[in-house]
């Protein structure tokens, strides 16, 4: 089997992980605390927890309006997945296109128990918590 059939067969998760595990790789983000195993070798995928305060109603990715600040970049149990929201509710994420066109992005990540978002795809870009006024970088 030739590298590029190996990659094909993997699943979206499986290769987030691979690459994860290796180095931060375009779409994913060495050392995100979000993305792992399971004690049972089963994948496990974090997406920050909803706030104690009740949420609006979400604003669908289909909505052009719904991203004037810009993409948050999250891991799900779909992949990665741009998101009109850092809580990835149903309906808000949609099919990353990272890579294909350039759009404002921010990358919602886990890091020593917190949950930051970073201005690229790497822990060592400028990350902030996610309560604090972020950093749009158009990629």
């Amino acid at each position: 089997m030739t590298a590029v059939q190996h990659l094909a067969a993997l699943t979206a998760l499986e290769l987030a992980l691979a690459l994860a595990a290796s180095c931060a790789y375009a779409q994913f983000v060495k050392g995100n605390e979000a993305v792992g195993l399971n004690a049972d070798g089963t994948a496990r995928v974090e997406t920050p927890p909803l706030p104690k305060a009740t949420l609006g109603k979400p604003c669908p990715a289909t909505n052009p309006a719904c991203t004037a600040s810009g993409w948050r970049m999250l891991e799900t149990k779909d992949g990665l997945r741009e998101c009109t929201e850092f809580y990835a509710r149903p309906g808000t994420c949609r099919a990353s296109t990272y890579g294909i066109e350039q759009r404002p992005r921010r990358w919602i990540v886990k890091s020593k128990g917190l949950w930051l978002q970073c201005e690229r795809p790497d822990l060592g870009s400028r990350c902030i918590s996610l309560s604090a006024l972020p950093n749009t970088v158009i990629q």
